[in-house]
C-alpha cells in the first residue's frame, strides 16, 4: 500500500457582508471540488494548502485559519490510500486566473450553492463544518 498526502481548503471571500465559496471543476473527471495538492518535501500543511491556492486559482491567501482543521482518507485506486488535510482560507481578490492543465473552471457561490454543486459526499461534509466556522468569524 502506497500513502499519499496532499493538502488544501476551503476558500473564502467576503462580498457585500456575504461570504462567496470558491469551488473548481477538475480537468480529470469533470468534478466539482475545492483547490487541493501534494505536500512538497520540506513544506508545512499550511504551506502547502496556500501554494495550490495560488496555483490553482492565481489567488493569494490574506488569511489561512489552520484552527479549522479536516482531515479525510480514501483510495482513489487500488493500492492508494490518500489522506487529505483541509484549513480555511480568505481572500480578498475575486478574479481567477487559473491553472488550465487542471483546472477547468473556477466559480464563486453562496453556502448552499456549494453544497449542492461539490460531486463528493465527504466534500459536502468538510464544507458543511468549514461554512459553520466561517459564520463565527
Amino acid at each position: 500500500m502506497r500513502y499519499e498526502k496532499s493538502c488544501g481548503a476551503v476558500v473564502f471571500r467576503r462580498e457585500d457582508k456575504k461570504v462567496k465559496i470558491l469551488l473548481l471543476k477538475h480537468i480529470n473527471g469533470g468534478h466539482w471540488g475545492l483547490p487541493k495538492g501534494h505536500v512538497e518535501e520540506g513544506e508545512t500543511e499550511q504551506e502547502t494548502a496556500v501554494r495550490e491556492i495560488l496555483e490553482e486559482t492565481g489567488l493569494k491567501v490574506c488569511a489561512l485559519y489552520d484552527e479549522f482543521r479536516y482531515e479525510m482518507e480514501y483510495s482513489p485506486v487500488e493500492g492508494i490510500m490518500k489522506k487529505v488535510v483541509y484549513f480555511v482560507a480568505e481572500v480578498q481578490e475575486s478574479q481567477f486566473n487559473h491553472q488550465v492543465e487542471e483546472v477547468e473552471q473556477c466559480i464563486w457561490v453562496n453556502g448552499d450553492e456549494a453544497l449542492g454543486q461539490v460531486t463528493y459526499d465527504n466534500t459536502k461534509k468538510l464544507l458543511s463544518k468549514a461554512l459553520d466556522f466561517i459564520e463565527k468569524l
